[in-house]
This record gives C-alpha cells, sequence and structure tokens, in this order.
C-alpha cells in the first residue's frame, strides 16, 4: 500500500513544497489520525516512510494504530524543485508564466534544478521494491510518502516506465492506493498489478487539494 500523507500549511495556501521540510496543519494531523484505522484494517506488518515530517508525522499514525515501528528512508522524498521550492503558485505564475505553465501540467523538467523524473523513479521504486522483499508472501507493507512521488512510483512499479507528465492524478491529502505482486510475471513485465488508487477515509477533511508535496 501506498499512502501520501496529510495536508500542510503549505498544501493549504498553495505554496511550492518539493522537500522543504513543511508540517501538517491542524486539518493534516486530523486526517492522519482518520486514516490510520482504515490502513491498520490492512494489517500491514511493516511501515516505512520518507523522512520529511509531513510524510514521517502521518505515517507515525498508522504505524502506532497497527503497533509497528516505523522506519525512515530518504528515498520516498518528494521531488527536490529547485528553485522554485517555498514560493507560492501565484508567485511562481507571475514571474515565470511560461514555467509555470509546463509545471502544473507536471512538465518538472523545465523547473531549475528540479529533480529528474527518472532520478525519482529509480529512488522510490528501488525503496518501494525493498520494502515489498522484506515481507513474506501475503502480507501488506505500508509505503507513506508524496504525491508527485507516489504517482511517479506507482507509474513506475505498474508501467515499468515514468512519463512527463505522468499517467496519473496526484492523490489527495491521506488518498492511498493499493498495489499487489503479480505471481508468476513474464520476463520484462512489470511485477504489480493496480488494485486500487486515490481511495480516501469516508470523512470531509479529506477534500483537499492535489498540490503537489
Amino acid at each position: 500500500m501506498l499512502l501520501r500523507h496529510g495536508r500542510t500549511s503549505w498544501n493549504a495556501s498553495g505554496r511550492v513544497q518539493g522537500q522543504i521540510d513543511s508540517e501538517l496543519d491542524e486539518t493534516g494531523l486530523a486526517q492522519a489520525e482518520a486514516v490510520a484505522p482504515h490502513i491498520a484494517a490492512y494489517r500491514p506488518v511493516a511501515v516505512w516512510t520518507s523522512d520529511l515530517q509531513r510524510a514521517a508525522v502521518t505515517a507515525s499514525y498508522v504505524a502506532r494504530e497497527a503497533g509497528l515501528e516505523l522506519r525512515t528512508d530518504p528515498r520516498l522524498r518528494e521531488f527536490g524543485l529547485g528553485e522554485r521550492e517555498g514560493i507560492t503558485h501565484a508567485e511562481y505564475s507571475a514571474a515565470h508564466p511560461c514555467e509555470y505553465a509546463d509545471f502544473v501540467t507536471g512538465r518538472w523538467s523545465s523547473v531549475p534544478g528540479a529533480e529528474g523524473v527518472e532520478d525519482v523513479r529509480s529512488r522510490t521504486t528501488a525503496c518501494l521494491t525493498e520494502l515489498a522483499a522484506s515481507i513474506a508472501p501475503g502480507e501488506v507493507a505500508v509505503g507513506v510518502a508524496h504525491g508527485a512521488a507516489l504517482r511517479v512510483a506507482v507509474e513506475g512499479l505498474v508501467a515499468g516506465t515514468a512519463s512527463e507528465p505522468s499517467a496519473y492524478a496526484g492523490m489527495d491529502n491521506c488518498g492511498w492506493a493499493v498495489l499487489r505482486e503479480r505471481h508468476a510475471p513474464r520476463d520484462g513485465e512489470p511485477s504489480w498489478r493496480l488494485v486500487a488508487y486515490n481511495r480516501t477515509a469516508p470523512d470531509p477533511r479529506f477534500a483537499q487539494s492535489r498540490t503537489a508535496g
């Protein structure tokens, strides 16, 4: 399973986060608390998370609900967004309109200093493949990360590629995806199937922005 973190004040104000270590706001903390029982109901045996606190704090609620130790891994971090981290979308649009038009459609290679999509796919899928290999057949593990990183990871695991812009929409705050390993994939085929995408707990606090981060 893959889970996006709860809302941050930067999500709410439309600020570009990237790898800046922003915190969950009150809504985000409530989302994390609300989603934890739903994820724990899958009976996971492992929870790994990005080391950025918006993901790690979200993951801590899940780990506590499931009675598990939490492991952090920087490979699950969000895209690095170079020079544009920290500015609002309004500021970005006004200062760099052409570049911003690429950014909002997921063409992040236009962003000065941004991490490449293949680099993000490589590190996230490597981490998640390692997580899957650490559990027994039939067991469930949870990876907690970020909107853009997760959509690239899902595409990488399911299709074996990463496109720009991604073929997948970003998940809502505390939205989750369910992937199932194929029993016997053919040579060269991806070994994962997407079972569910962007599920959310039945709570009005989950109707949040899908902004990156």
